[in-house]
């Protein structure tokens, strides 16, 4: 049975619609396992009732018009009980329903499994037989087996709006369908589609003929410089949108336009008799082959980069005349790879959002995204573009939602998400530069976390007492090999010189895991629990002292710079550390004569391991700061970017909570400072357990922070030692966040937080 089992799965992953799939699945099972009748049945998302969608053996006519609830017949049955049926006379058990339609009265023996995605009953896979069988255990096993893979066809299709459209034939299109991709940059934005299509295709060329080495070499080389000209011209058509730092992106573009390697590639197919178009090509998507067969995200993303630069010379090299696209007020832009490049071709003031069928939180695309503060959702697998041209969308970039033909009720749920949040902001820039202060007088500083320089003018409009995080492998990210420490020292500068007298804490190189850099790559089966952050530093000190090094020079007549260690998970690494760190303090002093006090050390929490030595570890430094984000994953063993576990990341679970409250008073007792950076200490109600645990700073997102302190602003200090005693007592999140809407119950607090009404989840 396994390698029939693995033909009819190739078979339903070669299928082009859910229908074909079904009617294959219902063939090849009534063939192996050489039963009278196999039929599918799947749920209706409008009715709940599962629906007869393909059968061999019962009467055809019966598919669409034959359907069951779950208190009717042995179908319902299965799926309230979620698990296998297996009758030898099936029509003697109680929960028969005879059904007319179907003819099924004539069969005894009944076997029905399940068909599961992420918990929930999305159908029932069903084998009958005339003669009385007591179907076996590997029967059993072998549909189980088939509904696990048929699981994941019926969700993507169900994703796509084609279920709906199957069950309910829903053949007008305009039922609300929710596409699920991965939040690129935050926001709500609602606009109508224009789709971008790729300027030339790199798979069309092999048929073109050459006019000669000359000519051929020529038009290659035009094309390379009008796409050299064309990408300076975006970058400065963007100049005023963005800082230095994200436009280093296009320098990037540059570089693999003037990549010797590949120039004398395609030259050699030139001289071999190919024509520029076809070894321009070849030679493109050989290189983006490499790119995707390596291990590591970021370098994956660059074969996405790539194919543009690629598709834009060809499309010089083609001469086609481009039809003028028209963008209209609130355009969001739609394309199979969306890349920074396109973003010059919109004017700024008509794209209100991006949606990428390809690409992922670490594409350039993204990055620039979120510094200019476009809503976009990327990595939507099953999108079907073509669709959307010219449709309304609406675009939710904090949860990577997409919704088309939105009920009358669900688009003026968004429209006042939009309208709510541009009233808030509103109103609270009054308290830009008021203190994060309770009712009673208690007091938190607010800082902010930032890797982009487009940050810094928002950070400091919205009252930032500070930088709690700067996450320094940005401008590594931005570059074709590691900065010297001038260029990082002019970075660090143009961070600490807007920001003093206010405090700014600086991580140390922080890659590995979902991070790094397209020059130094780290393929590994398990990055998360492997080389990175301060364990690659330490391997290499010499970036490690360049950085700290540099650091220090920027702080020159200021002062106002604290260095932060992240994943440290002992106390060995942290001494390793320290030691270099005065290393480079002392060569920069004593030997230099660069007039410097040593800057203030802290430690990240981000480990279960850190937790448990968080005391120790406070005695050798000045400061912990908990990286919530990586602690809560670590704790929970959950990947937060796997949608399979992404529900199973709760930052309010008990046991994330309990490790909180460990590291401040750790902290405390040795006398030391502790903060908390990530996404908890920016949810209003998160940082209100952080301040009853007594943290003395919370850092975020820009886009938070008004909202955090208008909250702290309005609720007694007090009220919160009771509330953190129930939250340490709980048992589940579930539990937490039940408490957290009991506080909130008033209606001003509870518009401030993500538990209002049209603001999304918590």
């Amino acid at each position: 049975m396994l390698e029939s089992l693995r033909s009819i799965v190739q078979q339903v992953s070669d299928s082009t619609d859910l229908g074909l799939a079904l009617e294959i699945i219902v063939r090849r099972v009534k063939q192996v396992m050489r039963v009278n009748v196999c039929s599918v049945y799947l749920r209706d998302g409008a009715s709940g009732r599962y629906v007869l969608m393909a059968t061999q053996g019962l009467k055809r006519r019966a598919i669409r018009k034959v359907s069951l609830s779950t208190e009717e017949g042995l179908v319902g049955l299965v799926a309230t009980r979620e698990e296998p049926i297996n009758l030898e006379s099936a029509d003697q058990h109680p929960r028969f329903h005879y059904i007319p339609e179907t003819g099924e009265e004539k069969y005894s023996s009944f076997l029905g499994v399940p068909i599961i995605h992420h918990r929930r009953v999305l159908g029932v896979l069903v084998v009958q037989q005339k003669a009385k069988r007591r179907f076996d255990e590997s029967d059993e096993a072998f549909l189980t087996t088939l509904s696990a893979q048929l699981a994941g066809v019926i969700a993507h299709a169900e994703s796509t709006g084609d279920l709906a459209q199957l069950t309910q034939g829903d053949v007008d299109g305009k039922r609300e369908i929710e596409f699920h991709g991965i939040p690129g940059a935050p926001g709500v934005a609602i606009g109508q589609v224009v789709v971008i299509s790729p300027v030339a295709d790199l798979y069309a060329t092999s048929a073109v003929s050459s006019r000669g080495e000359k000519l051929e070499l020529e038009e290659y080389r035009l094309a390379v410089e009008k796409t050299r000209k064309d990408i300076r011209d975006l970058e400065h058509s963007l100049t005023t949108h963005i800082n230095e730092q994200e436009r280093l992106l296009f320098s990037a573009y540059i570089q693999m336009l003037d990549d010797q390697s590949l120039g004398k590639e395609v030259l050699a197919r030139i001289a071999d008799g190919q024509s520029a178009q076809s070894a321009w090509s070849e030679v493109i998507l050989a290189h983006c082959r490499r790119f995707e067969e390596m291990g590591d995200a970021y370098l994956r993303e660059r074969a996405s980069d790539l194919r543009d630069i690629g598709r834009r010379v060809l499309g010089h090299m083609q001469e086609r005349d481009v039809e003028e696209i028209v963008f209209p007020d609130n355009t969001i832009l739609v394309g199979e790879e969306l890349t920074a490049s396109i973003l010059g071709m919109v004017p700024p003031e008509k794209l209100s959002g991006l949606v990428s069928v390809k690409g992922s939180t670490n594409s350039h695309l993204a990055i620039l995204a979120r510094a200019m503060g476009i809503p976009t959702v990327v990595g939507v697998g099953g999108l079907r573009i073509g669709r959307l041209r010219g449709q309304e969308i609406i675009v939710d970039g904090y949860y990577g939602l997409i919704f088309l033909n939105a009920t009358p009720a669900h688009r003026a749920h968004f429209e006042e998400v939009l309208r709510e949040d541009r009233q808030l902001l509103a109103e609270l820039e009054v308290l830009r530069n008021e203190p994060a202060v309770t009712l009673d007088g208690a007091r938190i500083s607010l800082l902010v976390n930032t890797g982009l320089m487009a940050d810094v003018k928002v950070s400091l409009e919205r009252g930032a007492e500070g930088v709690g995080l700067f996450r320094s492998e940005v401008p590594f990210l931005s570059r074709d090999r590691f900065p010297i420490e001038e260029e990082q020292r002019k970075i660090y500068r143009d961070l600490l010189v807007p920001f003093a007298p206010r405090p700014v804490i600086m991580r140390t190189l922080d890659i590995g895991g979902d991070k790094s850099l397209p020059y130094f790559p780290i393929r590994e089966e398990n990055p998360f629990l492997g080389w990175r952050g301060i364990r690659v530093t330490l391997d290499h000190p010499e970036l490690f002292l360049a950085q700290t090094r540099a650091m220090m020079k920027a702080s020159v007549g200021l002062d106002n710079l604290s260095i932060l260690l992240p994943m440290i998970s002992g106390v060995t690494e942290l001494e390793e550390s320290l030691v270099l760190i005065r290393r480079a303090f002392r060569e920069l002093t004593e030997e230099e004569g660069f007039a410097l006090r040593m800057p203030k050390i802290g430690v990240m929490i981000e480990v279960p391991s850190a937790v448990f030595l968080a005391r120790d570890l406070a005695r050798r430094v000045d400061f912990l700061s908990v990286g919530s984000n990586d602690l809560t994953q670590y704790i929970l063993a959950v990947d937060r970017n796997n949608s399979r576990v992404a529900d199973l990341y709760q930052a309010m679970h008990p046991a994330v909570l309990a490790a909180l409250n460990h590291v401040v008073k750790a902290a405390h007792a040795e006398g030391r400072p502790a903060g908390v950076c990530g996404e908890l200490a920016g949810d209003p109600l998160g940082a209100t357990l952080l301040m009853a645990m007594g943290y003395d700073t919370l850092s975020m997102n820009a886009s938070n922070l008004l909202r955090v302190k208008a909250f702290i602003r309005q609720i007694q200090s007090k009220q919160l030692k009771p509330i953190l005693r129930r939250a340490l007592k709980s048992s589940t999140a579930e539990e937490v966040r039940a408490l957290m809407l009991e506080f909130v119950s008033d209606p001003q607090l509870r518009r401030l937080t993500a538990l209002a009404p049209g603001l999304g989840k918590s």
